[in-house]
Order: C-alpha cells, then sequence, then structure tokens
C-alpha cells in the first residue's frame, strides 16, 4: 500500500511539473513550425520574447491585476484578447481555444495562437518583454550554436 502511495504521488508530480525548454531546443521547435520569418518576425526576437516572457517554461501564468486577466504559457499569452480562462471579464478569446492549452509541454497551439496575435496590427510588439528587452537589440546569442 505504501509503495502504491508513494508511486501516486510520483506520477501526481511529474503530471503538474512543466516543461522548461533549452534554448536551442525552443529555436528548432519554432523552426521547424514556420516561425523564422513569419510575418517578418526572425527565429531570434521569438526566442527572446519566450525566455523574457516565460523563462521558456511551458506552464508559466501571471495574473494582471489591472484588468484581471492572466498570461498563459511560454509566450505569455494573455486571456483577455486570446483565449477562455472562464474568469477574465470581457475575455475576447481572439485564438479560440481555452487558455489550458496554452500550458501544454506540446506547444503548438501555443505557437498557432503567437502566430495570431502577429497578424493583429501590433504584431510582436503586442507583447512587452519583447519591447523592453528585445526589440532594436542584437539578438543573435538566442540563436547562437543552434544549428539553426
Amino acid at each position: 500500500m505504501k509503495a502504491l502511495l508513494t508511486l501516486g504521488l510520483l506520477l501526481l508530480s511529474v503530471t503538474v511539473q512543466a516543461k522548461v525548454f533549452e534554448r536551442c531546443e525552443l529555436a528548432r521547435t519554432l523552426k521547424a513550425s514556420a516561425m523564422d520569418g513569419y510575418r517578418s518576425v526572425k527565429l531570434a526576437d521569438w526566442v527572446c520574447l519566450a525566455q523574457h516572457e516565460s523563462g521558456y517554461n511551458t506552464r508559466a501564468t501571471n495574473y494582471n491585476p489591472g484588468d484581471q486577466s492572466t498570461d498563459y504559457g511560454i509566450f505569455q499569452i494573455n486571456s483577455r484578447y486570446w483565449c477562455d480562462d472562464g474568469k477574465t471579464p470581457r475575455s475576447v478569446n481572439g485564438c479560440g481555444i481555452p487558455c489550458s492549452a496554452l500550458l501544454q509541454d506540446d506547444i503548438t497551439q501555443a505557437i498557432q495562437c503567437a502566430k495570431r496575435v502577429v497578424r493583429d496590427p501590433q504584431g510582436i510588439r503586442a507583447w512587452v518583454a519583447w519591447r523592453n528587452h528585445c526589440q532594436n537589440r542584437d539578438l543573435s546569442q538566442y540563436v547562437q550554436g543552434c544549428g539553426v
């Protein structure tokens, strides 16, 4: 019985742990998903964005008390505009997905939603972290040595 309880706790801890990408692993994943050059956004910009928004963590969340929204996942996509978390007032859900889809280890839906965000007039400028940490900077180190 003790062994089953220990196994159950181990499995529970595995299911709630986030996938935290390595820099080059993320660069390769994004490259394979046609993010390099998507809407003129370079691969290094995406990697820089993910570093400063989530630390490459797929399960990152950040609550914004001002508008009662939450940012979700590796790209910190906001529930006010892009996904439905069932609790953000006046949510638009521009990506047509539940916010929980942005917290998966498989970042396919997060990538599709990020592509939707950059199709908006603001483009990649929608992300404050990109404006503060990536815009008008040499970002070559974000993809250096990654073979992309």
